[in-house]
């Protein structure tokens, strides 16, 4: 147990109960309050920060599951332990599972069985606590779950998660593809209430515009051909946590429109059924378009881009945090290491400039793509330039490129690199003749010849 005792509330309609029970908890070392019911409970909840809350079922005003669902709606809710006259395995089930509890007992309370909850609950609690504080750090030094960068643009964007993480807003996540928007949404379900949740991701843009509606909103047997058997949804499988609506911009307009109903009812229709289901599920969305341009090209519902559009992230391009790069590339090296059985222990220099004057198209996703390849070649020690796909290093060790009779300069070419380049065309054009080359660069024969020795011989004609 730690030094700082462990706090306990104990809501209960039955004054005698309560207060025998939370004699019992200060017996065993807890520190112990008490409510009446679900009301007052939360109340005392916003000064009494309670580690575990032990709560009766039944209760006048507020009962149980009133209470477990409000509890369970706040940032950082304590484990409940709920206490209950109807003990069986279906009680048991709806109260972890729709509820949130952290378990039940049945009434009359076993002392040794609820000290044994209690201290697991505890720990999960403190385990939850140093998770968070964790997290938080880390994100300070340039690290959100799976998302790195130091970068001023990436400490705004991680600021920003941290702000909605908690709550139940819904966010719209944007950026080029390869940003990291999955990545992001992750994170956010893991700094909400919902992290032991499900997290469901459906990628709009990769269904076929006949089955994106039963593949988020589930079927009945023969609700279509082919639909032999009951289905449920996305949006039910997320019960109880994250939905990842990716790439939304390209969801059809039909689907749109049920969307929308959805996400202001929170119920679903499986295709072919009678009734509605209830879904208890955050939304989260991202894209790589511009939903504006799209609400006017009437591509996009507006009412649905004003519904989804509650919280906006959007994720920068890796061309505009090249300070990133190098945080970036040790953890995806330390990652593939452990997936592929390497030993690589960073980026040479050499090859290391390479990477960091690229352009990056790709963003992040294409610089995961070249370091795998890249560990994968090297095996164990650093990166090489030679471990580099080929197109890359090229174009980095010569920004010179030469069309015809011109000799064009990339930002970041050497002097040395384009004098080559110039007294290499130059004796092209005159078929190899240093004679008329010299004449034509203004040099003495001399300097070329001591340069073409430097070069390691001229082309041939």
């Amino acid at each position: 147990m730690d030094a700082q005792p462990v706090r306990v509330l104990v809501v209960d309609d039955e004054a005698n109960q309560r207060s025998a029970l939370a004699s019992m908890l200060e017996a065993w070392g807890y520190v112990a309050d008490t409510a009446s019911e679900g009301g007052e409970a939360l109340e005392k909840l916003q000064d009494f920060d309670a580690a575990v809350v032990i709560t009766d079922l039944m209760m006048p005003g507020m009962d149980g599951s009133e209470f477990l669902k409000r509890l369970n709606g706040q940032p950082g809710a304590p484990p409940a332990i709920v206490l209950t006259a109807f003990g069986n395995l279906e009680t048991a089930v709806s109260l972890v599972k729709d509820l949130g509890a952290f378990w039940f007992l049945e009434k009359p309370l076993q002392a040794p069985a609820l000290r044994l909850l209690l201290e697991r609950a505890a720990q999960q609690r403190k385990l939850e606590t140093y998770s968070q504080s964790l997290e938080r750090e880390l994100s300070t030094q340039g690290v959100l779950g799976e998302l790195v960068g130091s970068s001023r643009g990436m400490q705004q964007v991680f600021a920003l998660m941290r702000q909605v993480g908690p709550t139940s807003a819904t966010v719209l996540i944007t950026g080029e593809s390869g940003t990291g928007k999955e990545l992001a949404a992750r994170a956010i379900h893991n700094l909400s209430p919902r992290r032991g949740g499900p997290f469901v991701a459906v990628n709009c843009a990769a269904l076929p515009e006949t089955l994106i509606e039963s593949e988020l909103f589930g079927h009945e047997k023969g609700a279509f051909t082919g639909a032999l058997e009951r289905r449920r949804g996305c949006f039910e499988l997320a019960h109880g946590g994250t939905i990842l609506l990716d790439e939304i911009g390209d969801m059809p307009l039909g689907t749109q429109a049920k969307l929308l109903r959805v996400l202001e009812d929170r119920k679903v229709r499986r295709l072919g059924a009678p009734r509605e289901v209830d879904v208890d599920v955050r939304v989260l969305a991202s894209t790589n378009r511009s939903l504006e341009e799209s609400t006017h090209k009437g591509a996009f519902r507006e009412d649905l881009f004003f519904r989804i559009n509650v919280f906006h992230v959007e994720l920068p391009p890796l061309r505009t945090r090249p300070d990133d790069i190098p945080a970036l590339c040790a953890s995806m090296i330390r990652d593939l290491n452990s997936r592929h059985g390497c030993r690589v222990t960073g980026v040479e220099p050499e090859a290391f400039s390479i990477l960091m004057r690229h352009s990056w198209p790709g963003n992040a996703r294409e610089l995961r793509n070249i370091m795998e390849r890249a560990v994968i070649l090297a095996g164990e020690g650093p990166i090489l330039p030679i471990h580099l796909p080929q197109a890359r290093t090229k174009e980095r060790e010569a920004p010179v490129s030469v069309a015809e009779d011109c000799l064009m300069l990339q930002v970041g070419a050497t002097v040395n690199q384009a004098e080559r380049e110039l007294i290499e065309l130059t004796l092209r054009h005159t078929g190899n003749n240093k004679t008329r080359a010299a004449a034509i660069l203004g040099i003495s024969q001399k300097t070329l010849f001591n340069k073409l020795k430097e070069y390691g011989g001229a082309p041939e004609a």
